[in-house]
Formats: structure tokens, C-alpha cells, sequence
């Protein structure tokens, strides 16, 4: 099934949050149970981001049941997130501390009377049965189908203990299971939390005014076109347009800038950002669910679910790992009583607790809590991550391809230098403006804009006779004199040669990356004006960054090499290609692919989609407010700027390393459990913390991604 199938199928779902799901595996038992529902055709559980897309019909309480095995609850996607208990209250919790007082308790009795005595037996059992009914359940349940999860190892282990008489060490199992479970919950939940958090950005009711009336109306009944009110000091509910007012707009939520950004009439402004000080008025331009942030909310989700190529190895993994854990623990409670004459009831103890060091806990969420805690801090950064095998992949890289234009530099020619040769320099300034009006050049905008920044009112100029002498430049009459205004070739057509010193002059502006324009009359020249498209200020400290961290930075670009060299100097990337045309620009990317293997490409989105394609990782600049790079790159940066890349790169060589310890350590801490049958010192006991310390460290050891700032 291609993504946009899978996507499509998605929309045509319905979709519900879940929450209590603690492991991989408990969600692929719910996913099935669902399927099972009757009036359900299919079902597909997102355990990153706690949902399950329903297709058919079925209720909450029928979804509540096929969850009652980890009693999960199912609301409805659209509905807001209920205050949880806290962690120490929670029903699940309870029963493990009646179970821990029933232990201690006949831990003491057992001190007085003896192991042996009635009365601590009670005690412990009561213990087993209240803290692990329900692992029970869903152990036999599975033992019946032949499916060997950690319930099931769990369930045969004390079970087991309890046979041979080892009722403490049962009753002890059992409530260190429970703790470590309640634990997960809680880690799990903590690395969802990120995303919970995006979605309370945006406030759910907006003031809007329709005709003179105004109202507060939910985000559901918001329509296209209504005006919104937004006050100093509040968030915006929706995206859309500003039709009044000025103010400067905190967009830290959704691009990550911590720098707030002034916002003016027709300027586009999203949902979730905090408006400062001024009175706003905006029209909607996007629905609820088409907002930005419901994009990036859902493409995290989405993100979270795709699995990553190590955790489709750590599931292949497990697969075979459990049931030939099954077997080793078999052969060790049966082999030395048969074949070396052991003693039956210490091999059978030594078997169950290699059965319960086999728990492949650990193991299972190494890799998916990793992704989940550092996809979710990506996005509260301003940097959406669109899975795991692009975090993966984004860790790997070896070289990073820059687009020039509108990546490196802001993409808007600026008016650099002015050199006078006779006359006043702001009447000069005018008379080219003035002249200018006229043309349609991308250099032309440049020198108005300079004028209007200047006050020069060319405006009240008269221009006559405008020609334009194509390529070359445009030709005007003003106060009957004939004016010239274009390339420095034009002039040494006219003139037929230019002056060494101006020669001189035009060439040093060359080679510094700008573009000279000549204004002159048929005989003399009387102005030069470069103009250059202006670099971003973070560029050079990015590139910078980047190249500090030993990866290969490359521009690519179409102009020409004199002011790609320029530009490629000027910002410090480690090489530059020029004069390249689109297909040019895509087939370096394969030819880097060729040489680095690993090949990360940054561009807008728009024009480099052909290239971002062909890269190993595409990377979107701007992803708020263009649905191109949202679509078309694996990790799009929310903020038309580059400083988050670096920080991109760190996160996601971090959770690589993490991802790589989690699977060492919890294969590791087995091993070393396992060694210890061979002198018979195994016990419950060393097992349980075996499995449960290793399951504990490997998700705090992931949490420190969430701990990763720029």
C-alpha cells in the first residue's frame, strides 16, 4: 500500500485517542481485538501517537472492551483532553499497593512463624492474586493460543514459584512487575506529552464578528472568511490574514523563532502563535482541520507511527527471540535432573527465572520511545521530522547540498552600493527610480525599494519615450535629456570603451558576488548601483556549525560562477557548483549520492523538489505557510530560516547513539542474567530487576532526548 493510499484509507477512518497503552505489543493485541469488533472492516493502531483509526461502525464502549485487557481509554479524536489523576492515584496503581502492604505483611509473619506457616502462604497468594490477576488473564489467554509474550512468561514463572513453594518470591515478582509496568506508563506518557502539548497551542473559541455582531464561536463552527478578533495578549485560534491592524506575533509554537515577528495588513498569520501588543483583525483563510498546526500535529503523529529501520529490526528480533527463550528455559529446568542427576526443584526455579530474565521488554521499546521522545521535541523546536527512518537517516549524513537562492540568501535582490560621478547621489537615485517604474526587471524592484527607503519622491517624476533595449537595459527620456539605465556591457556599446577606473571599479563589485547597474546619457556615465541578493544572517554561522560537525557542505545554484565563488567564499560552504539548471541540480545530488552516500538537500520546497526527491533526507525551509514543503521534504524547518538544521543533525546523531545503547545495554544486561545459571545463582529475584531495570533505563536513557535544546 503506497503512503497516499494508507492516507487516504486514514481520512476515510475515524479516529480515537487511547490512553494507557504501555507497550508495542499490547497495541498490536488491541489492533486485533478491534478487527474482531462486529461492524469493524478494519482497524490500524498508531502507538507513537496513542490512536486507533477505526473504518466501519462501533462505539467507545465496544472500543473500552476490546481494550479492558490494559484498561484503556478510547475518546473521540476531536474532544479535549481530559485532566489525568495523578500517577499515584491511578486505579492501576492501587491494586499494586494493597498487593506490596499483603507482601510486607507476610514477610513478617513468615519471620515469626516460619515460611512454612499457613498464615504468610495466604498472605502471599492474596499478594500474587491481587497484584497479577490481570497479567494472568492476558498470560493464559495467550498460553492457550501458543502466543509467548512477556505476559505469558510472566504468568508460567510465578505460577511456576508458586508450585515449587517459592510463594515470597512469587508474590515479589508480581509486584515488581507491576511497578515497572506503572513506570512505563508513566515514561510513555511523558514522551508523549510533547505532541499533547501542541495541541493545546491553539485556543479552541475565537471572538469573531459576522455583519456588526460579535461573537465567541468554537474552532469547529469557524467558517472561511469570518473575521477574528484577536486582542494583545491572546492566542490566535485560526490561520488566516491580517486585514487591520499592526502587532508583533510570537510564532515560537509553530516555526520555533523565539524572536517575535511584526505582522501588517495582508501579512499571513497561524493559529496557535501569541499576538503582543497590537489590536488585530484577521480573516480566515483555512478551516480548523486544514490549519498549520493540525498539519504538523498530524504529520508527528504520522511520523511517530512509521517505523524506523531499527525497530523493525529490534520486532524481526524479537519475534524468534521469545519462543527460543521458551525452549532454553525448558531444557535448563529438565536437562541436569534428567541427564547430571540435579535437584528438580532447583532447576525448575533456575528455568523460571530465565523464563522472566527472557521478558524482551527492554528490547521492544528501545527504539520506538527514542523516536517518539525526539520526533516530539523536534516539533516543539520548529523542526517537523516526518518518521523515524528520517531521523535515522538525518544522523548519517555525510554532506548536505544547499539551494543558493531563497536557502543561503533571502531571495530578494537589495541595492548594496552606490558610486556617484557627478551630480547629487539622492537626485541620481531619483531619476533611475523614476526610469525604473517602468521596467519588469527583478534589479529594477531593487532600486525602488531603495528610493522609497531613502524618501526620494520619484513619483513626481515625468518619464517619456521609456524603451526597453531587451537584455541590456531600458532607455528614458526626462527633462528632455535622453537617459540610460542597464548592464555595463549597454554603455560600452554606446561609449565603446568605459574608462579604466570605472573598469576597475565594476569588476571589484563583480568579484564580490554583485550585479552592477550603469545609469548614463550617450556620452558620460553618472552612476553605478550594485545590487546583490542578500545573504541570511544565520547562513554563515549554520554552514559553519555544520562543517565543524565534519559533514561536506556543497551550493548549488544557477547563477554564474563569478558570484557563486563570491557568495560560496563569502558564506563558506566546501564546494560550489554553478550555472546549474534544475535537471543539473538533481543530477548532482546523485553524483554526491554516488561519492557520500548519505545526502541531505536543502531547499524551498517549490522549484528543488526533482532534487529534494533524489536526496537521501530532503529538507524544507518554510514549512509554515507552504504546504509544498510540509508535502514534498522528509524534515521540513517551520521558521524561512536555517539555524535549526544544525540542531537537527545533533538530535538526530543523538538518538541514533541512544537507539544503539538501549539495544546493547538490554541484550547486554540478558546475557550477563543468563551467565549466571551456569554456577545455579539465578534467582527470581536478580531476574525481575534484571528485566525491569534494564526496561526502566532504556526509557529514561530516551527521555534525555527530550532534554536536547539548540
Amino acid at each position: 500500500m503506497s503512503d497516499h493510499q494508507v492516507k487516504l484509507s486514514e481520512q476515510e477512518m475515524k479516529a480515537y485517542r487511547v490512553q494507557g497503552f504501555t507497550c508495542t505489543n499490547c497495541a498490536g493485541i488491541f489492533e486485533n481485538n478491534v478487527k474482531e469488533l462486529p461492524g469493524v472492516q478494519d482497524a490500524k493502531v498508531n502507538f507513537g501517537a496513542s490512536k486507533v483509526y477505526v473504518k466501519g461502525t462501533t462505539t467507545i464502549e465496544e472500543l473500552e472492551k476490546a481494550g479492558a485487557f490494559e484498561n484503556l481509554k478510547i475518546r473521540d479524536e476531536k474532544e479535549q483532553r481530559v485532566e489525568r489523576e495523578p500517577f499515584w492515584r491511578q486505579k492501576e496503581n492501587i491494586k499494586v499497593y494493597i498487593s506490596a502492604i499483603l507482601l510486607v505483611i507476610s514477610w513478617f509473619l513468615g519471620e515469626r512463624y516460619g515460611e512454612e506457616h499457613l498464615l504468610p502462604t495466604i498472605g502471599y497468594a492474596a499478594s500474587i492474586i491481587i497484584g497479577g490477576y490481570s497479567l494472568f488473564i492476558k498470560g493464559l489467554k495467550n498460553l492457550i493460543r501458543l502466543n509467548f509474550d512477556m505476559n505469558t512468561l510472566m504468568t508460567i514463572a510465578i505460577l511456576g514459584a508458586a508450585v515449587i513453594g517459592e510463594w515470597g518470591e512469587g508474590a515479589t515478582v508480581v509486584i515488581l512487575f507491576a511497578i515497572s509496568e506503572a513506570l512505563e506508563r508513566y515514561s510513555m506518557d511523558k514522551a508523549r506529552q510533547s505532541i499533547e502539548s501542541l495541541m493545546d497551542i491553539a485556543p479552541k473559541e475565537a471572538l469573531i464578528r459576522r455583519g456588526n455582531e460579535e461573537m465567541t464561536v468554537h474552532v469547529d463552527d469557524i467558517q472561511v472568511g469570518d473575521i477574528m478578533i484577536v486582542k494583545p495578549g491572546q492566542k490566535l485560534a485560526m490561520d488566516g490574514v491580517v486585514i487591520k491592524g499592526t502587532s508583533t506575533l510570537n510564532q515560537a509554537a509553530i516555526t520555533g523563532e523565539s524572536v517575535p515577528v511584526t505582522k501588517t495588513l495582508n501579512d499571513e498569520v497561524f493559529a496557535g502563535t501569541l499576538n503582543d501588543e497590537g489590536l488585530l483583525e484577521v480573516e480566515v483563510t483555512k478551516r480548523v482541520e486544514d490549519i498549520t498546526l493540525s498539519k504538523i500535529i498530524h504529520l508527528v503523529e504520522e511520523a511517530q507511527a512509521e517505523r524506523a529501520p531499527s525497530q523493525a529490526f529490534v520486532d524481526k528480533f524479537a519475534k524468534y527471540y521469545t519462543p527460543a527463550i521458551v525452549i532454553i528455559a525448558l531444557l535448563i529446568a529438565v536437562v541436569p535432573p534428567l541427564l547430571f542427576g540435579g535437584d528438580w526443584s532447583q532447576w525448575i526455579y533456575e528455568g523460571l527465572a530465565v523464563l522472566v530474565v527472557g521478558c524482551p521488554c527492554a528490547l521492544v521499546v528501545s527504539t520506538p520511545v527514542s523516536i517518539v521522545t525526539a520526533i516530539g521535541n523536534a516539533a516543539k523546536n520548529g523542526v517537523l521530522i516526518k518518521g523515524g527512518i528520517h531521523l535515522e537517516e538525518a544522523g548519517a549524513l555525510k554532506a548536505i547540498a544547499f539551494d543558493k537562492t531563497g536557502t543561503l540568501t533571502k531571495g530578494v535582490p537589495a541595492v548594496t552600493d552606490i558610486v556617484t560621478y557627478g551630480g547629487n547621489e539622492n537626485e541620481l537615485m531619483t531619476l533611475t527610480a523614476a526610469i525604473e517604474k517602468g521596467s519588469q526587471h527583478p534589479l529594477a524592484s531593487a532600486i525602488i525599494r531603495k528610493a522609497e527607503e531613502n524618501g526620494l519622491n520619484f513619483n513626481s517624476v515625468t518619464v517619456e519615450e521609456f524603451q526597453s533595449i531587451t537584455g541590456k537595459g531600458v532607455k528614458a527620456k526626462v527633462n528632455n535629456d535622453i537617459y540610460y539605465v542597464g548592464s555595463p556591457s549597454l554603455f560600452e556599446e554606446l561609449h565603446g570603451t568605459i574608462s579604466d577606473d570605472k573598469k576597475q571599479k565594476i569588476t571589484q563589485m563583480q568579484t564580490q558576488g554583485k550585479t552592477v547597474m550603469v545609469l548614463g546619457m550617450e556620452k558620460e556615465i553618472l552612476l553605478f548601483i550594485a545590487v546583490a541578493d542578500e545573504m541570511r544572517e544565520t547562513s554563515k554561522e549554520v554552514i559553519n556549525q555544520l562543517n565543524n560537525l565534519g559533514i561536506k557542505t556543497v551550493m548549488l545554484t544557477g547563477d554564474n560562477q563569478k558570484t557563486a565563488i563570491a557568495i560560496g567564499k563569502q558564506v563558506g560552504v566546501s564546494d560550489i557548483k554553478a550555472d546549474l539548471l534544475p535537471e543539473d541540480k538533481l543530477n548532482s545530488i546523485k553524483e554526491l549520492r554516488g561519492k557520500y552516500q548519505s545526502v541531505a538537500m536543502v531547499g524551498d520546497g517549490v522549484n528543488d523538489a526533482p532534487a529534494l526527491a533524489a536526496s537521501t533526507v530532503g529538507v524544507a525551509m518554510g514549512g509554515a505557510g507552504t504546504d509544498t514543503a510540509l508535502e514534498t521534504a522528509d524534515i521540513a524547518l517551520m521558521s524561512d530560516d536555517l539555524d535549526k538544521l544544525p540542531y537537527t543533525i545533533k538530535l538526530s546523531r543523538k538518538a541514533l547513539v541512544i537507539i544503539k545503547q538501549n539495544i546493547s545495554f538490554s541484550l547486554a544486561i540478558k546475557l550477563v542474567a543468563l551467565l549466571l545459571v551456569i554456577p545455579g545463582w539465578l534467582t527470581l529475584w536478580i531476574a525481575i530487576f534484571a528485566d525491569m531495570g534494564a526496561t526502566l533505563l532504556v526509557t529514561l536513557n530516551s527521555l534525555r532526548l527530550l532534554k536536547l535544546k539548540e
